[in-house]
């Protein structure tokens, strides 16, 4: 079985269509790892994809604020500001799906999957040992996480945890092949707003026969989401920031 593992996507359209063009014909089921929305102007075409088309969803914390769960006051201004412009720019329908998400984290057949870290679906996993506590909850030799917008993760073998990095700026994808006695944290990466200096579009393949996972990034029209940011009144630093990947 391969799985296609997206994360982060907020609201990016044509980060996503790249996406699924480049990852045509390589997966049985889509996995989202949350954030559907936020910080960009397609929310309701993305909302609407995800639930007609992914497997397995879990809420993301602008998920989460967008469908009233959770209040405005510790995102800051210009995440506040998508926000509630995000709010506006959907339906009851599309609402309700995003406040139905199931929350992290969720055991599947082959892997767990989460959107911060297990004890805390807001909490960001960037360095090893924030990485370390969550061993601790694996059933599964696998999990995958977003939050952090960052592709790569982390792996621990003989009681040390090791960073895993991402695709090379001068590459398309790498190849992760898994080990025994060893459990893995992947992320994907962020479809829709990069911080990893890579603006281009990342995600992941995982084939549980084969145990590997697939790294890959995708270049997509930055400039048109960027247009639509703009046009949409959306702050302009949402645009500025996705020619960086920052």
């Amino acid at each position: 079985m391969q799985f296609l593992i997206l994360s982060d996507i907020h609201a990016n359209w044509y980060a996503l269509e790249a996406v699924l063009e480049s990852a045509a014909g390589k997966f049985d089921q889509i996995i989202c790892c949350g954030d559907l929305v936020g910080y960009n102007p397609h929310p309701a075409q993305v909302v609407d994809w995800t639930r007609a088309n992914c497997t397995s969803v879990i809420r993301g914390n602008h998920d989460k604020v967008v469908c009233g769960i959770d209040d405005l006051d510790w995102f800051n201004p210009i995440a506040q500001a998508a926000a509630k412009w995000t709010r506006g720019n959907l339906d009851e329908n599309e609402l309700s799906y995003l406040r139905e998400l199931q929350q992290g984290p969720v055991k599947l057949e082959h892997f767990h999957i989460w959107h911060g870290a297990p004890l805390d679906e807001d909490e960001y996993i960037i360095r090893p040992r924030e990485a370390t506590a969550c061993f601790a909850e694996f059933e599964l030799p696998l999990a995958f996480f977003g939050h952090t917008h960052l592709q790569g993760g982390f792996y621990f073998r003989r009681f040390r945890v090791t960073a895993i990095g991402p695709v090379r700026r001068d590459s398309a994808e790498s190849v992760l092949q898994l080990e025994p006695d060893t459990l893995y944290l992947i992320n994907a990466g962020s479809v829709g707003q990069p911080r990893d200096g890579d603006p281009r579009a990342a995600y992941a393949i995982y084939d549980s026969e084969n145990r590997t996972v697939e790294f890959r990034r995708v270049a997509y029209p930055v400039e048109k989401t960027a247009e639509e940011i703009r046009a949409a009144g959306l702050p302009d630093a949402l645009a500025a920031r996705l020619f960086k990947g920052i």
